[in-house]
């Protein structure tokens, strides 16, 4: 049970090689893959979960073998997202930054097939937000998480006024 056949320092690279190559799976699968969890989504997910165990433990069927390859991974996990807060870079590239669908009530259909999202979708979100029209669209924007945020125009139909505040520092002329 405790009997490893696997050295534990492999047990743990590589765990960390399949981190960071289903990390990279899932970033490059998009923004929308992450907001919309569907039934197909997930078995595909528990699907991978089972395919890389093998990859992780190799032989290894031991308790000690599955531990290491588990606090290795939460290890990686916590790492990451430590390091994306504090550097601005890795925050983009592992979350990337959001997408405009529609602009003053039109879309942007180079913005959408990028992000594989379509008509249904956008409509969904819109009709979500209580409108019944892109056409009443200001903004909606496909979010890093996924969501499809939704800003209407105003009551008369144009955008919001903007607000201006202007700052004037003390003891200057």
């Amino acid at each position: 049970m405790f009997d490893n056949t696997t050295p534990l320092l492999e047990v743990a690279a590589r765990a960390a090689i399949v981190y960071f190559a289903v990390l990279i799976g899932l970033r490059l699968g998009g923004k929308r893959e992450m907001g919309q969890l569907t039934a197909f989504d997930l078995a595909v997910i528990l699907l991978i979960a089972n395919a890389v165990q093998n990859a992780m433990v190799g032989s290894d069927v031991s308790v000690t073998g599955g531990l290491v390859a588990a606090g290795v991974l939460l290890g990686l996990n916590y790492a990451v997202g430590f390091a994306r807060e504090r550097i601005p870079w890795l925050q983009e590239t592992f979350e990337g930054k959001p997408t405009i669908l529609v602009y003053d009530g039109k879309i942007i259909d180079k913005n959408m097939k990028s992000e594989g999202i379509d008509n249904d979708m956008i409509m969904m979100a819109v009709r979500e937000h209580g409108l019944a029209e892109v056409e009443r669209v200001h903004l909606a924007v496909l979010e890093v998480d996924g969501a499809i945020s939704v800003v209407p125009k105003d009551e008369d139909g144009g955008r919001a006024p903007r607000r201006r505040t202007r700052f004037v520092r003390r003891g200057s002329s």
